[in-house]
């Protein structure tokens, strides 16, 4: 039976995980188990991965990624504690020492291996070299073929995120807009503010079967991932293999396609609600 969900409230002070000044590291891996509690810090505004449902009037935190957090919990025989914030904080908690691990569309970056720790791969949605891409007015969408057509139009991409990275590199001649969240990137898209919003394709998909007026660019940027990955505080060796030796099971098990189509059936039941 699956261990409750402790939900921590959206802009509460983290609980410091790291270890003090001066003495041995903490064994982070250790503490989980002695305290019993995981703490997962996220940005839920990213579905299917993870997102917010708010239609019983209670915030609910709902997306695959969110359930492989809970099996992780699970799997070390603990709860899970969620911490909610933007995206560029998920990072600062989990390179700090702030929470335990971070989940939140993670990619691997070398920026990313250098800072955290980071795991074995997991994916559900097959590999067809569209990974990440562009959302843009429907009406509209013909117009952007190649990266010079988004020359000097204005391009939205979350802050610290891997879309960033890939409009500096790939779209140099566009002006680029950093957004706090994906929903304050899809109103301003909607509201004519941007031209086009930086997207992993799955979630850009997601956002086009609950908004008509959007589509994606037949342009798409120049990388193919391999997955997403769980991160761990650097040097925390124990704790991620322990998050690994967990991932490789979900794998192994066909579990994390089933959230995976789980959670883009709600987000669609939901229209992105959040």
């Amino acid at each position: 039976m699956k261990k409750a969900i402790v939900l921590a409230a959206m802009g509460l002070a983290l609980v410091s995980a790291a270890g003090c000044s001066g003495g041995k590291e903490e064994n982070k891996l250790e503490t989980i188990k002695e305290k019993g509690v995981l703490v997962m810090a996220t940005s839920p505004d990213f579905a299917p991965y993870e997102f917010q449902d708010v239609s019983s009037g209670e915030t609910k935190y709902l997306g695959a990624e969110i359930e492989l957090g809970k099996y992780i919990a699970e799997q070390m025989g603990v709860e899970l504690q969620l911490e909610a914030m933007d995206f560029s904080a998920v990072e600062a908690a989990i390179s700090t020492g702030k929470v335990d691990i971070a989940i939140s569309g993670f990619a691997k970056t070398p920026e990313r291996e250098e800072n955290m720790g980071l795991s074995n791969y997991y994916r559900a949605e097959s590999s067809d070299g569209k990974d990440q891409g562009l959302l843009v007015l429907k009406e509209k969408a013909d117009q952007y073929q190649t990266a010079e057509d988004f020359a000097g139009k204005k391009v939205a991409a979350q802050n610290g995120a891997l879309q960033q990275n890939l409009v500096m590199e790939q779209l140099p001649d566009a002006q680029m807009e950093v957004i706090t969240s994906i929903n304050d990137g899809i109103m301003m898209l909607t509201t004519g503010k941007v031209d086009a919003v930086a997207v992993a394709d799955a979630v850009g998909e997601s956002y086009t079967e609950n908004y008509p007026e959007l589509a994606m660019a037949d342009f798409y940027f120049e990388y193919e991932s391999q997955g997403n990955v769980v991160a761990v505080t650097k040097g925390q060796d124990e704790l991620l293999a322990e998050v690994n030796r967990i991932i490789d099971d979900v794998m192994e098990k066909g579990l994390y396609k089933q959230w995976w189509d789980e959670a883009v059936e709600q987000a669609n039941a939901l229209g992105l609600t959040q």
